[in-house]
C-alpha cells in the first residue's frame, strides 16, 4: 500500500472516524498543522509511528511526526508541489522558527514515513460507526453496507507507476482501481484496497469480504 495513495483513505476515514478530536495543548513547531493536528492527533500518530518501527533514530528538523502531517497534506492539496505544500501547512507558525526545507529533503521525508504507519493509521481509523439509533444504516438487526469502486483514479506519470499500473495509451496517466466496503448512510469506511485496474472490482471485493461480519447485510 503506497504511502500517497494510502493517505488518500486515512482522509477519508478521518472525516467519519470516532478517534476523540482535540486539539494538541501545546505547539511543536513545525509539527503543529491546524485542522490536521486537531482531527488526527499527536498522540495517535506518535503512536502509529512506534508500532510501526517508523520513527526517527535521531533528532531531526523533520520528524517522522511532521512527514505523516505532510503526507497527509499532499492529498489536500493535489495540484501543487511540495514545498507550497509546506508553505500551506505552516502558514499559522510564521512567528515561530519553523524550518525552511528544500524539495529533496520533503521527499526523503515522505520516502523515510513510507507506507506502514499510513496503513496503520487507516486501520485504526476506519470502521462502522452508526449507533442502533441512527437512522438509515439498518435493515431489522441487520447494518446495510456496500461495496464502492472506481477504476478511473489517476496517478503521477512517473516511471514507478508506469512499471507498476501500466499505461493507458495516448499519453494518458496511469490510472489506479480502487474498491472500497463502506457503512451506508454514514459513509464511513470499512476498508480500502487499490491496485492495477485490470484486475477487476470483483477481485478486489473479495479482497475486502474478511471484513464483513454476522450482522451486516450487503447492497
Amino acid at each position: 500500500m503506497r504511502a500517497e495513495y494510502a493517505s488518500f483513505a486515512v482522509l477519508r476515514a478521518v472525516e467519519t472516524s470516532s478517534w476523540p478530536r482535540s486539539a494538541a495543548g501545546r505547539l511543536f513547531a513545525p509539527g503543529h498543522f491546524g485542522e490536521l493536528a486537531a482531527l488526527v492527533p499527536f498522540e495517535l500518530v506518535d503512536a502509529v509511528l512506534e508500532e510501526t518501527r517508523s520513527m526517527q533514530r535521531r533528532l531531526r528538523a523533520l520528524p517522522s511526526r511532521v512527514g505523516v502531517y505532510f503526507l497527509l497534506a499532499m492529498c489536500l492539496f493535489p495540484e501543487v508541489g511540495y514545498l507550497l505544500v509546506w508553505q500551506k501547512l505552516t502558514a499559522s507558525l510564521s512567528a515561530l522558527p519553523v524550518v525552511t526545507p528544500t524539495t529533496k529533503a520533503l521527499r526523503d521525508l515522505r520516502r523515510r514515513v513510507g507506507c506502514a504507519p499510513m496503513r496503520r493509521l487507516f486501520e485504526v481509523l476506519s470502521g462502522p460507526l452508526a449507533q442502533p439509533a441512527t437512522p438509515g444504516v439498518r435493515f431489522g438487526t441487520y447494518r446495510i453496507v456496500s461495496f464502492d469502486g472506481c477504476s478511473s483514479l489517476k496517478t503521477p506519470d512517473t516511471v514507478r507507476d508506469r512499471a507498476w499500473l501500466g499505461s493507458p495509451g495516448h499519453g494518458g496517466y496511469p490510472l489506479l482501481e480502487l474498491m472500497t466496503l463502506v457503512e451506508t448512510g454514514t459513509r464511513a469506511l470499512i476498508g480500502a484496497v487499490f491496485g492495477l485496474t485490470s484486475e477487476g472490482e470483483s477481485s478486489y471485493a473479495r479482497r475486502l469480504l474478511h471484513l464483513l461480519t454476522s450482522d451486516m447485510l450487503v447492497l
